[in-house]
């Protein structure tokens, strides 16, 4: 993309950015009329406002630039409903030359601080509620692995706020949960890890049933760090007054000491644990920012949540035992999770899932729990591993590097009368908040207006659906808008416990598309609309039965090029589409390559730990999962962009390859020859260590900005690590053409079209009358 931000500082992108008018027309564009959102993405040109954002008497719309305002009469009229609103008094200074800052027209993002219960004799000693991390530690793993996660957890303790409040959970075949505040010797409390335990149980067993039963209106007098009972104080201290306590205790900590029978796996109660933290949380205030924070190392197999049995002889489910409901425990740990996550939104706490492990812990089945509720997840083959060590320090870490963890977030979406929304793919969950812009038709969360995000940071982005209404009223040309306004109301917490309002307010243009279609598709988005499809294939992949994306996928983009190409009828080679559309087929043909919908050759656990970083990233991020990026070093240029092609190798080349998950660092056969040799570390061959150099520095630069940190993958021509390349590459070449095939370039061994024989097929079937 030619503009190096095309997020903007509203933080949206749509698949249209102009929109048909009626219901038949959008359905007849085939790509869903959607916006993707970053709800709190920083900029550094939104302004913060010190008072509360004023609001529409009918539909709840905030004040925004679109507003129109009658100064004389100090009067403003919403531009969703059209109602008369009235300023409030501290409003009346207003003029045409003296606007407040949401009026001004740069300023279609405005961000609003509010002060919670501020106390009425010292406003600035308002009560502040500081967030809370739980470690939970799975401590049946072998001792090598353990010393990785412990000393992970030291420095996460360690780069912690000091007032930020610290509960750890270790579990094995049993969960326990360990008594902080009692320093005179170790103290824990035991749950068995074979049955079900309800939140009441886990405040009973805890000595909590009275923080259980609390007043939920504003803050009560007895309040001591944002609890209503000091018996939870017993489980939850500030970092600074537990670090030495909790470093002592995971020195002391050892491996699950329970017999594990021969050709048996050991007993492990993920689910009891997760529910026990899930528990004692419950006896926070409300509000209060709590995550769970998971570090497991294998599959559960005792209690809720199982998801494999303790015998070795039985393998862990595959995408082929799910396909043909041969999965025994899939169904049950689901529902079980399913139950946790709405017990956690209840509560608004995040759970956060860090799983390292050579085999599969049960992604796929926490992956509700993670999703609902906002929490992040990374998946590592060992808690030694940099994608591991890295990832985790980044959740802690302050400054240029910090994550931006936010609590207790609230998505409030307005819209002109005409458009309603189907839902939202991503990391929320539905309120279930009725209203007329709410569509009959579901797709993510959906039958509301509102979504609740327990956990939010600064790259969360989510995807929004919309429909327009059936009425075709709107085609009497003299009461028509010609635009249209969607409004975005974001309420969190920051990491300080301050509560902010952001409110995105955009619009856009109707077009009659029966007239001219030359507006639509300037309007179009190819990247995001590429990202769009990908999720909501991905999303019919896991909810409806015996769904072929491949053949869905196909038929919509034959759909979309016999509606926008330009042809004679049945005549391929008349077929041209317009350069807005030029790059949609390209993507679609490797995003039907990619590891979201060619599922045999991940495990379950990686196909849903792929899904939630889909849903959960940006579109430019989202858009390099699906189709990566590859950029070409050599001598005589400068570093560029490549294709995406098995063409674009050459011995005297190295390559850098960017799909999201990995960073591949390809050395051309020549270059690996010269390397061994050691040229680079000779005076007369300076350009060749810098060439040598150059992608390492890139990659290193790419690894610093993103979470989950990526693997780094550094190989060889013909080395056996060149697959993590070739898997991503066009097949132009492969064994059945390879006599046409460059010298020092390559061939792949495939029986997958290639992109110039896809495009072939593409243009025969969309031309056909």
């Amino acid at each position: 993309m030619a503009n190096s931000d095309p997020e903007g500082v509203d933080g949206v992108r749509m698949t249209w950015n102009v929109w048909p008018r009626t219901k038949l027309e959008a359905s007849k564009c085939v790509i869903p009329l959607a916006a993707s959102i970053a709800p709190i993405r920083p900029h550094s040109d939104i302004p913060t406002l010190p008072y509360a954002p004023l609001r529409c008497r009918t539909c709840s719309a905030v004040l925004n630039v679109y507003s129109r305002v009658d100064f004389l009469a100090k009067i403003w009229i919403c531009p969703f409903c059209y109602q008369r609103n009235q300023f409030p008094p501290h409003y009346a200074m207003i003029s045409e030359t003296n606007l407040p800052c949401e009026l001004y027209p740069q300023y279609t993002t405005v961000q609003y601080t509010l002060q919670m219960n501020p106390d009425p004799n010292n406003p600035s000693n308002a009560p502040q509620l500081q967030p809370v991390f739980v470690f939970v530690l799975d401590t049946c793993m072998i001792e090598e692995e353990l010393v990785f996660a412990k000393s992970a957890l030291k420095q996460a303790i360690g780069l912690l706020p000091e007032q930020a409040l610290v509960g750890f959970v270790s579990f094995g075949t049993q969960a326990l949960v360990h008594e902080l505040g009692f320093t005179e010797m170790s103290k824990v409390y035991v749950f068995k890890g074979s049955k079900e335990i309800s939140k009441e149980q886990v405040l009973e067993q805890l000595g909590l049933r009275a923080a259980g039963r609390r007043p939920t209106a504003g803050y009560p007098k007895g309040l001591q760090n944002g609890f209503t009972n000091t018996v939870v104080n017993r489980f939850l201290l500030p970092a600074s007054d537990c670090e030495f306590t909790l470093n002592s205790l995971l020195d002391e900590l050892q491996t699950d000491q329970w017999p594990v029978q021969a050709g048996h796996r050991a007993s492990r109660c993920t689910g009891v644990a997760l529910s026990v933290a899930a528990g004692f949380l419950g006896a926070c205030l409300p509000g209060t920012g709590a995550r769970i924070i998971a570090l497991v190392g294998g599959p559960c197999t005792e209690g809720p949540g199982t998801i494999v049995s303790k015998d070795l002889s039985e393998p862990l489910r595959s995408h082929k035992d799910l396909f043909k409901d041969a999965a025994p425990y899939f169904k049950k740990a689901v529902k079980f999770y399913d139950s946790l996550a709405k017990q956690l939104v209840d509560q608004g706490h995040v759970l956060d899932l860090f799983a390292s492990a050579l085999d599969q812990v049960g992604v796929a089945e926490m992956k509700v729990a993670i999703e609902r509720t906002g929490g992040l997840v990374v998946l590592a083959e060992s808690f030694g591993h940099s994608v591991f060590k890295d990832s985790f320090k980044r959740v802690f870490e302050d400054g240029e590097q910090s994550l931006g963890l936010c609590f207790n977030g609230m998505l409030e979406i307005g819209c002109s009368k005409e458009i309603k929304v189907q839902g939202i793919i991503g990391p929320c969950t539905s309120l279930e908040k009725k209203g007329p812009n709410v569509s009959d038709t579901v797709i993510g969360e959906g039958n509301t207006t509102t979504w609740k995000m327990c956990g939010l940071d600064k790259s969360t982005c989510l995807t929004v659906i919309f429909d327009l209404s059936s009425t075709d009223q709107s085609n009497v040309p003299e009461t028509v808008n010609p635009q249209f306004y969607l409004q975005f109301l974001t309420s969190y917490q920051d990491p300080e416990g301050k509560t902010l309002i952001r409110v995105t307010t955009v619009t856009r243009q109707w077009a009659d598309i029966s007239v001219s279609t030359e507006e639509l598709i300037h309007g179009f988005d190819q990247e995001t609309a590429a990202v769009v499809m990908a999720r909501i294939t991905s999303l019919k992949m896991e909810t409806e039965e015996g769904f072929d994306a491949t053949r869905w996928l196909d038929r919509n983009l034959i759909r979309f090029c016999s509606k926008f190409g330009n042809y004679r009828e049945n005549d391929p080679s008349s077929f041209s589409l317009n350069p807005c559309f030029s790059l949609f087929p390209q993507f679609i043909f490797n995003l039907r390559r990619s590891q979201f919908v060619q599922v045999f050759n991940n495990s379950p656990d990686e196909t849903a730990y792929f899904r939630v970083l889909l849903n959960k990233e940006n579109i430019t991020n989202a858009a390099v999962m699906a189709q990566p990026s590859l950029i070409s070093y050599s001598f005589n240029s400068p570093p560029q962009p490549a294709l995406l092609d098995v063409a674009s190798i050459s011995a005297d080349h190295i390559l850098l390859l960017d799909s999201y998950f990995s960073i591949v660092v390809f050395h051309g056969m020549t270059i690996a020859q010269w390397r061994n040799m050691g040229y680079q570390n000779q005076p007369e061959h300076q350009a060749f260590a810098l060439l040598l150099e150059a992608p390492q520095v890139d990659a290193q630069i790419i690894i610093r900005d993103r979470f989950p940190v990526p693997r780094l993958v550094v190989c060889d021509q013909h080395g056996s690590q060149a697959r993590f390349l070739l898997a991503k590459l066009n097949p132009s070449a492969t064994y059945n053409n390879a006599t046409d095939i460059a010298q020092g370039s390559d061939i792949i061994f495939t029986d997958d079209v290639s992109l110039q024989v896809f495009c072939e097929h593409l243009q025969r079937l969309a031309v056909q009358s």
